[in-house]
């Protein structure tokens, strides 16, 4: 430039890691159905490519697992860990963006990255066990960056180790990509760490958080099992607005979304109140789900007069309307809900809570079986399954010893164990489980002859353990029946889509 003229300082450009440009998914990745922003994910494909991209949100899902496997409490329902997965793939793709451009380049700390953490505090969930969250996904997702760095730069000629892609410049590269990341979380960490704290000072202060302790305080066994504490729960029905001595029917409701807190809770209310309860308490306890206490009349049901001839007749239908408008109002707020019995007082309080926690468990396992997923679960109906599935490796060592080869996976299988439980539950009767099961009578008798030689054994033999193994497999499903053979195709499409 002219002596009269100013040179103008350039930042030195960061040199472009070619081998991030290698990165992508070992399997299908839809980067329309990422969790995170739309806008966050275009960002990054405009800058480092789609294939990166599509890495990242696969390595995020491997990372977001291994964290709620290791700290359940940073799940706790579907929605929560939907929440979990955006702020990690969002982390995750800024991660990618820091060591292609530099920390100066990569976009800020966003709302979906924070509001997990809010609401972690909401949860009550301790600032350690979030911490320790972000150490497991620091260590895998660092992990993966560094064996991807080290496979993915190799050296061109070993004879060369100052070459561009030597021994020696692979090293530096690991090196550089540890520290860089390194330095990525320690920040991260220092702003969760400053969000965390700054939601806790504001919650623990609010109306809100003192009824969730309180909530919390009342399913501990230890806060109610002596009658000095009539005092606290006097004191504890006054916080929340709720009459602790009466008969009380539990209810755990929850969404497959993250979002719509609201509708939950106006969902809760909808389907107490069809169940015939006078007040309401409605506790959010994570991301799409929460608790709900109804009061309602002793015993559950709501006399209109006194007992006729007849009245037995009028209060079946009445109760299937009930339901009915029950499974109305889930299927409008997209929700999905499971109810314990009703029971008196404080204990019955804490025991209808648990009960609703074992339907709503029973629910999981049965759609993570594959099967259909129901609306409304009443641990009433499910509470010989729920008892049995508290231990699920005893309860599948169970099955697969009662029922030996008829605990194969696949539908000619299934099909036998579905005639056979309907066969022993309707007393033999062909008719009866015909038309239960849409078939034809011969179909039934065909099935159940075959069920028998598959057994080994006449069905009154261990009858009682025999419908109970069949009822289990009807519920579970793979969870309690045979491994699939290494050798099928379906077995190693499976093995390769857990790592995804």
């Amino acid at each position: 430039m002219t002596g009269t003229g100013r040179q103008r300082s350039r930042r030195p450009q960061r040199p472009q890691r070619a081998w991030v440009a290698r990165l992508s998914p070992r399997g299908e990745v839809d980067v329309d159905r990422v969790a995170c922003p739309r806008a966050i994910v275009e960002n990054a494909v405009a800058r480092v490519g789609a294939d990166p991209v599509r890495w990242a949100i696969e390595l995020s899902s491997v990372v977001v697992r291994r964290i709620v496997a290791e700290v359940p409490r940073l799940g706790g329902s579907p929605a929560a860990v939907e929440l979990l997965r955006r702020g990690n793939e969002v982390t995750t793709l800024r991660a990618l963006l820091t060591l292609v451009e530099g920390p100066a380049a990569a976009p800020p700390t966003t709302e979906a990255t924070l509001e997990g953490i809010r609401e972690f505090v909401h949860r009550g969930v301790p600032l350690e066990e979030v911490l320790q969250g972000v150490r497991i996904g620091h260590a895998a997702t660092t992990e993966a960056f560094l064996r991807a760095c080290a496979e993915l730069i190799g050296p061109d000629d070993p004879n060369d180790p100052n070459g561009p892609n030597g021994p020696d410049k692979a090293v530096a590269e690991v090196t550089a990509v540890s520290r860089e990341l390194f330095s990525y979380v320690d920040d991260l960490s220092d702003t969760m760490i400053r969000t965390y704290l700054a939601e806790h000072e504001v919650w623990s202060t609010s109306a809100a958080a003192a009824r969730a302790d309180t909530v919390r305080s009342l399913l501990n066994d230890a806060a109610t099992t002596t009658t000095a504490a009539a005092t606290d729960v006097g004191e504890a029905s006054r916080v929340l607005g709720y009459d602790l001595w009466r008969t009380h029917q539990a209810v755990v409701v929850w969404s497959d979304s993250p979002n719509g807190g609201s509708t939950l809770q106006a969902a809760a209310t909808e389907v107490l109140r069809a169940r015939g309860a006078t007040t309401t308490l409605v506790i959010p306890v994570a991301s799409g789900r929460l608790w709900a206490w109804g009061t309602v009349p002793p015993g559950g049901t709501r006399r209109t007069g006194p007992w006729e001839p007849g009245a037995e007749a009028a209060r079946k239908t009445e109760w299937q309307t009930e339901w009915q408008t029950v499974e109305e109002a889930l299927s409008r707020h997209r929700a999905h809900a499971a109810f314990g019995t009703p029971v008196d007082g404080v204990a019955g309080f804490r025991r209808s809570h648990r009960e609703a926690e074992r339907g709503e468990r029973v629910e999981r396992l049965r759609r993570e079986a594959g099967r259909a997923p129901r609306r409304t679960t009443a641990y009433a109906d499910v509470a010989t399954i729920a008892l049995l599935a508290t231990d699920l490796d005893a309860a599948g060592d169970f099955v697969r010893r009662e029922l030996g080869g008829l605990a194969a996976r696949g539908a000619p299988m299934e099909a036998l164990r579905t005639t056979l439980h309907h066969y022993i539950g309707a007393e033999r009767s062909l008719v009866e489980v015909a038309r239960r099961l849409h078939v034809a009578r011969g179909t039934v008798t065909y099935r159940v002859k075959r069920a028998q030689e598959v057994l080994g054994h006449d069905l009154d033999d261990r009858r009682f353990a025999l419908h109970t193994a069949l009822a289990l497999a009807e519920e579970l499903g793979d969870a309690v029946l045979l491994p699939r053979p290494l050798h099928e195709p379906h077995e190693l499409h499976g093995s390769h889509d857990a790592e995804r």
